[in-house]
C-alpha cells in the first residue's frame, strides 16, 4: 500500500499532462469523474465490511478461548458432567462465527464485483475518450497512417491513467482489512491500557456474617440411603505399577459424612476420580447409587469451574439442559444463596445478574471468591451428597466452618478431601490414606 501510495501522485500528474495534450480537458476530467464515481461506490461497499471484519475477529478469538477454557479445565467439566453443556456453548460460538463470515463474504463479493467492473469500464472509457474528438471531425485531416498511430498514442496516455485509478481502487480490498484489523487492535490497547489502570487497586476480602441460627444437624446412626458403594477397590497412579490405594472396602450412606485425609501424592483426588466415573479402579467394583447432579450427587472439583456467560449462569450451572430438575431460576433464591456464600457484592461488580460481562472469571476472582462461587452453585443445586475435593482451601477456617455448616442445614451429606482438623467436626468418618495401598477407616467421636 505505502509503495502504491507514494508513486501514485507523480505517475497521476505525468499522464493526466499527456491525456490533456492529446484529448484536451474531455480526457481527464472524464477519466477523474470516472474515478470519484468508483471511489463513492467503493467506500459504500467498504465501510459495512470493516465492521464485519471486526465483529469476524472478536468472534474468532472468542471461539479459540472457548477450546483454550475447555481444555485447560477439561477435569473440573468432567466432574461436573458438563461435556453437553459445554459442547452447545462452543457449537453456538462456532455458529454464530460461521454466520458471520458467511455475511462478510456476501458484502466483499459486492465490493469485488465493483472493483472489476470498474476496472472493464475504465478500459472502454479510454476509447469513448478518444472516440469523441474523432468523430466530431477534429482530426478529419488526419490520413489512416496518422490516425491509427494517434488512437494508439491517446489510448495507451488514457488506460495508464485509469490504470493508475485502477491500482487505488484495488487497494479497497486491503484498506478495508488492514481497518478490521487496526480497530482490533486499538480495542486491545484501549483494553490493556484499562486493565493497567485497574491493577493498581487492591482487592481485599470481606469476610461475610449470616444469621443462622439453627445448630448443625446430627447425623443419623442408621444410614437410610447409599451414596456410593466400594468392593475391595485398588487404584493405580498413572503409568505406574505403584498401588494408591489397595483392597478398599467402603459404603458412604446419607448423613455418614465422610472425610479422606492423607499427604499429598497418597491417592485422595484420584480416589474421587474414580468416584465421578473419570478413572478406572485396578480392579474391585465402584458403584454409585443416588443419582448425579441436584437431589443427587455433585462434585466440586480441586478446581473451580466457570464458563462463559452472566452470573445467574455461574450459579445454575449446569445448566437445565443437563438438569431439568434444578428448579426455578428466581432472583429471590440466587441472590440468597449468594448472600450466604459471601458473595452479595459481586452483584454490583457484574451489573446484575444477567448482566454479559467479558471478562474471564479466573482472572477477575480471587481464589477464595472462585470457591465461595463454587459452594454457591452447590447451594443452588442442593444435591443430597457434595463431593468436595479441598473446595475450601483458600479461604479461612471460620468461613470454612460457616459454608460446611450451611450445607449441613440444607441437608447434604459431604465426602470432602482436607488437611484442616477443623473438618473434622462436619463429618462421621475420617479415611487416611497412608500411600503404597495403605488406608485407614475411623470413627469420629463427636464432642
Amino acid at each position: 500500500m505505502t509503495s502504491k501510495l507514494l508513486i501514485s501522485p507523480f505517475t497521476l500528474a505525468y499522464y493526466t499532462y499527456q491525456c490533456f495534450q492529446s484529448t484536451g480537458w474531455l480526457g481527464p476530467v472524464s477519466i477523474f469523474g470516472y474515478f470519484i464515481l468508483g471511489t463513492m461506490v467503493n467506500k459504500t461497499l467498504m465501510g459495512p465490511i470493516v465492521a464485519k471484519l471486526v465483529q469476524q475477529e472478536k468472534l474468532e478469538g472468542d471461539f479459540r478461548f472457548k477450546h483454550m477454557q475447555i481444555r485447560v479445565n477439561a477435569e473440573p467439566a468432567a466432574f461436573y458432567r458438563a461435556g453437553l453443556v459445554e459442547h452447545m456453548r462452543t457449537d453456538r460460538r462456532l455458529q454464530r462465527l460461521l454466520q458471520t463470515q458467511r455475511e462478510l463474504m456476501s458484502r466483499e463479493l459486492w465490493l469485488y464485483i465493483g472493483i472489476n467492473t470498474f476496472d472493464y469500464l475504465g478500459s472502454i472509457l479510454s476509447y469513448v475518450v478518444i472516440a469523441i474528438p474523432i468523430f466530431s471531425g477534429i482530426y478529419g485531416d488526419l490520413g489512416p497512417t496518422e490516425l491509427s498511430t494517434l488512437v494508439s498514442k491517446n489510448a495507451f496516455v488514457c488506460i495508464y491513467l485509469i490504470n493508475c485509478f485502477t491500482q487505488l481502487i484495488d487497494l479497497s480490498t486491503t484498506l478495508s482489512d488492514v481497518a478490521g484489523y487496526t480497530h482490533r487492535i486499538g480495542e486491545l490497547q484501549e483494553a490493556l491500557l484499562d486493565m493497567s489502570r485497574k491493577s493498581q487497586d487492591c482487592e481485599t476480602l470481606v469476610e461475610s456474617e449470616w444469621d443462622l441460627d439453627k445448630a448443625p444437624g446430627c447425623p443419623t446412626t442408621e444410614p437410610s440411603d447409599t451414596a456410593f458403594l466400594l468392593d475391595r477397590v485398588s487404584i493405580l497412579a498413572p503409568s505406574s505399577d505403584k498401588p494408591l490405594v489397595k483392597d478398599l472396602s467402603l459404603k458412604i450412606c446419607e448423613g455418614q459424612s465422610l472425610l479422606i485425609t492423607g499427604n499429598t501424592g497418597t491417592g485422595k483426588t484420584s480416589l474421587l476420580r474414580v468416584l465421578g466415573g473419570l478413572w478406572e479402579s485396578m480392579k474391585g467394583s465402584v458403584q454409585m447409587l443416588a443419582d448425579f447432579g441436584p437431589h443427587g450427587v455433585l462434585f466440586l472439583p480441586q478446581k473451580p469451574f466457570f464458563t462463559d456467560g452472566t452470573l445467574r449462569e455461574q450459579v445454575i450451572y449446569p445448566l437445565k439442559e443437563v438438569y431439568p430438575d434444578s428448579g426455578s431460576v428466581d432472583n429471590e433464591r440466587i441472590m440468597r444463596f449468594l448472600e450466604l456464600a459471601g458473595l452479595a457484592s459481586l452483584v454490583a461488580r457484574t451489573g446484575g445478574l444477567d448482566q454479559q460481562v467479558d471478562w474471564n472469571w479466573y482472572d477477575v476472582l480471587s481464589p477464595g471468591e472462585m470457591q465461595r462461587l463454587s459452594f454457591a452453585r452447590l447451594f443452588y443445586l442442593q444435591p443430597k451428597y457434595a463431593v468436595l475435593d479441598e473446595a475450601t482451601s483458600a479461604l479461612t477456617e471460620e468461613a470454612e466452618s460457616e459454608l460446611y455448616r450451611i450445607g449441613q442445614q440444607l441437608g447434604m451429606t459431604f465426602i470432602s478431601v482436607g488437611h484442616r482438623p477443623s473438618l473434622e467436626k462436619f463429618h462421621s468418618w475420617v479415611l487416611r490414606l497412608y500411600g503404597g495401598g495403605s488406608w485407614e477407616l475411623t470413627r469420629i467421636k463427636m464432642e
